[in-house]
């Protein structure tokens, strides 16, 4: 059985200090005093530390390039994400390299390396959705490389991550649905495992209970974010003895394929079923009827990503903050029946 390979985190922790202090005592940096120097490398020594492989090929001079990560580079949603961190990067004269992973974790895992040929001085990170390993983002942290998330997000004890409110979101829309007349109210969901998918189910419950509505399971679906999970998962609901008379999905692409869905049963989008997304793509004002969508902050997601990787740029030592941010519901046509029928809870 091969021994795991001790870390600088492993060394700081048995000495009592911080691993900036471990590394910078390594490279008889003037800052620490030679006593703790003589501590630290004896004690790597003992230990058989040695450098993380990843921190090896960078530069020692600043290259002022961040790695930014994204699912795809499709949505609205990344690229505005994008132009944020972009306005903040310019303003320190640094520039940004961005990489899709497609979803995938085995592309994930590619570009960050890619990213490191590249001299990147660190990574700005949206999750793929199959991602569920985060080892190659504990390599990133142990070789003190800054790193930061956003909305799909891991490790928050150690990393610092940008969110929306997803759960006051999701019952937000929850309750909009009840308000508009809605009494059998569905979710569609994403991989169990995304952050984003359990705080807007815990906010989709939340939503019910505020509503005195009981959790139906069957109302509850779950999909892998593509167009063709989402409509499957639609029928699902549809082909329901009792189906939903509303249905809102992790996301607009999810909504959007829920909308053909819906269509090709016949059922009319408010009158018969109600409709509402998350992210609030552009598609959502030329769709017929109009989409109900949650607005993300997304250019401040951005900028505040970026906030955050140049105050770890400064000191890795930091402990990791977790920013969320406020949303805005959206209310189009697809939710709004007509006055008649609204019920608005007291």
């Amino acid at each position: 059985m091969v021994k795991p390979r001790v870390s600088l985190k492993d060394i700081a922790k048995e000495l009592g200090v911080s691993i900036s202090t471990v590394s910078r005592g390594l490279k008889d940096h003037p800052d620490i005093s030679n006593e703790l120097i003589v501590k630290i490398k004896a004690l790597a020594g003992l230990r058989n530390y040695s450098p993380n492989p990843m921190a090896m090929g960078l530069l020692k001079q600043r290259t002022r390039m961040i790695g930014v990560i994204i699912p795809d580079l499709v949505t609205h949603f990344f690229s505005s994400v994008i132009s944020g961190i972009e306005e903040v990067a310019q303003e320190k004269g640094y520039f940004v390299i961005v990489s899709s992973s497609n979803e995938s974790y085995r592309k994930e895992r590619e570009n960050i390396q890619n990213l490191m040929k590249a001299r990147v001085e660190g990574f700005i990170i949206c999750l793929s959705q199959e991602t569920t390993d985060y080892s190659h983002f504990e390599q990133i942290i142990e070789a003190e490389i800054p790193l930061v998330f956003f909305d799909r997000v891991c490790l928050k004890d150690k990393v610092p991550t940008v969110v929306a409110d997803s759960f006051e979101a999701a019952r937000g829309i929850t309750s909009h649905f009840f308000g508009n007349g809605a009494s059998r109210i569905a979710y569609i969901s994403g991989p169990k495992h995304l952050n984003i998918s359990d705080e807007r189910r815990m906010g989709y419950l939340k939503g019910l209970s505020d509503c005195g509505l009981e959790f139906y399971s069957p109302y509850l679906e779950q999909c892998d974010l593509s167009p063709e999970s989402a409509a499957a998962a639609t029928l699902r609901l549809l082909s329901l003895p009792v189906p939903p008379d509303a249905i809102f999905g992790i996301n607009d692409t999810v909504v959007f394929a829920a909308m053909k869905e819906t269509r090709k049963f016949g059922l009319r989008i408010p009158e018969d079923i109600m409709l509402a997304g998350f992210t609030d793509e552009f598609h959502a004002t030329v769709v017929h009827p109009m989409l109900t969508s949650v607005m993300h902050p997304t250019r401040e997601m951005g900028r505040m990503a970026a906030r955050l990787f140049f105050e770890l740029t400064e000191n890795m030592d930091l402990v990791p903050k977790s920013v969320e941010l406020k949303t805005t519901l959206v209310i189009r046509e697809s939710s709004v029946r007509s006055k008649g029928n609204e019920r608005m809870k007291k």
